[in-house]
C-alpha cells in the first residue's frame, strides 16, 4: 500500500507532543511513503515540527484542537463531552477515510469506547478485543487477547477472539495457520468454567483454525502456541504481571553487572549481547496493543511510552494497514460462520 496515512492523537499519554511528534518524524524518515495527520494543540506541536527538515514537514498535516481526554476521564465523558478532543478527532480521520489507522497513548477506556462508537464493529463481531504480543523463548512473539476491553466474555465472544487473534498473527507475522489456545487453569478437558468449556468445543469443530487446546499460565512464554485467548480480566492481570516481572529482571540484571570489577570487565566485553537481552526483556520493545474487530485500525500505545516505544506502536499500525487487517478478519469470520451454519 502506497501513500499510507496515519492519524496520531498527538496529545495523548503522559508526555504528549514531546514524545508523539518526534516519534512521528522518525517514522516518516524510515518510511518515505508514509504521511501523518497530527491532532492536537498547534502551539505545542509546531515548535517541534519546525525542527524537522522541509521534506518531512510536507508529509505532515495538523488538525488543531486544545481539547484533550484526560487519563482519569470516564469513557462516557469522552463520548458525550469531549467531542473536539484530539483522541476523538484522530479516530474520526479513520472513520471518514482520511487516514488508514489511528494511534493514541491516551485513556484506554475512552479510546475503546470512542473507537467502538465511531468506527463500529465488523459483521459477526460482538465486541472488539485489545491484543498485544509477549516475548517467548522461541524468539517469536505470542499474541494475547483480550487485555481488558471486555472484563467478562461469553463463549461466543471468546470464539470470535480466537478467530481475530489468528488472523492478526497471520497478517503481522506472516505465519500460516498459527496455533491457537485457550488460557485455562489446567490442560485437562474437564477444567475451566462453562464459557471456556463451550468455547473449546466450538473451536474443536472449526477446522479453519489451528486450535491446540488449553494452555496454563506457565506455558505462555514457551512459544508452544502463537495466540492465547482469555477474557479481559485474566488478560489484563497477565499482561501487567508480565511487565512487572520483566522490569524486575532487567533491574536485577543491571544491578548484578555492576558488582565486582571482574563482572564489570566481563560486562564490557559482552556488552552488545547484554544490551540485546535487556532490549528483548523491556516491555517497551513490544509496545502497541491493537483494538481489533472494528471497521478501522486503532493502536493503543502505553501512556508512559518514550519515543522508541511510541515508534513501535506507529510501526504496528503501519503493518496492520498494509495488510488490510479489518478486511482479513471480516473475510475469515464470514467464511467460518458460513461453515458453522451450513
Amino acid at each position: 500500500m502506497t501513500n499510507l496515512t496515519l492519524a496520531l492523537d498527538a496529545m495523548g499519554g503522559d508526555h504528549g507532543p514531546h514524545v508523539t511528534v518526534p516519534a512521528a518524524l522518525q517514522a516518516l524518515r524510515l518510511n518515505p511513503d508514509l504521511r501523518m495527520i497530527l491532532v492536537g494543540d498547534e502551539s505545542k506541536i509546531l515548535p517541534i515540527l519546525r525542527s524537522a527538515d522541509s521534506e518531512l514537514s510536507r508529509r505532515v498535516s495538523l488538525i488543531h484542537t486544545t481539547e484533550v481526554v484526560r487519563m482519569d476521564d470516564k469513557p462516557v465523558h469522552a463520548l458525550r463531552k469531549a467531542k473536539n478532543s484530539s483522541m476523538r478527532l484522530a479516530i474520526e480521520q479513520v472513520r471518514d477515510g482520511h487516514a488508514h489507522a489511528c494511534v493514541s497513548a491516551g485513556n484506554t477506556g475512552a479510546l475503546m469506547a470512542s473507537a467502538k462508537v465511531l468506527l463500529k464493529t465488523l459483521p459477526g463481531v460482538d465486541r472488539p478485543a485489545l491484543v498485544s504480543c509477549l516475548p517467548a523463548v522461541t524468539g517469536k512473539p505470542v499474541y494475547l487477547l483480550d487485555l481488558g476491553a471486555n472484563v467478562s466474555c461469553d463463549y461466543e465472544t471468546l470464539f470470535q477472539f480466537a478467530v481475530m487473534g489468528s488472523v492478526l498473527c497471520e497478517a503481522v507475522e506472516k505465519k500460516s495457520r498459527p496455533k491457537v489456545a485457550l488460557l485455562n487453569v489446567g490442560i485437562e478437558e474437564c477444567k475451566g468454567n462453562g464459557d471456556v468449556q463451550q468455547a473449546a468445543q466450538l473451536l474443536l469443530h472449526t477446522p479453519q483454525l489451528n486450535y491446540t487446546g488449553f494452555i496454563e499460565g506457565d506455558e505462555i512464554y514457551t512459544g508452544c502456541v502463537d495466540v492465547i485467548v482469555c477474557d479481559g480480566f485474566v488478560g489484563n492481570i497477565t499482561l501487567k504481571t508480565s511487565e512487572g516481572i520483566a522490569r524486575l529482571l532487567v533491574h536485577q540484571l543491571k544491578q548484578g553487572l555492576t558488582q565486582g570489577w571482574l563482572i564489570r570487565l566481563l560486562a564490557r566485553v559482552i556488552s552488545p549481547r547484554i544490551q540485546s537481552v535487556l532490549k528483548q526483556m523491556n516491555p517497551d520493545h513490544y509496545n502497541g496493543a491493537s483494538l481489533i474487530g472494528l471497521r478501522g485500525i486503532v493502536v493503543k500505545s502505553h501512556g508512559n511510552a518514550d519515543q522508541a516505544a511510541y515508534l513501535q506502536a506507529i510501526n504496528l499500525a503501519v503493518t496492520e494497514a498494509q495488510r488490510r487487517l479489518p478486511e482479513m478478519i471480516k473475510d475469515r469470520l464470514e467464511s467460518i460462520l458460513l461453515d458453522i451454519n451450513g
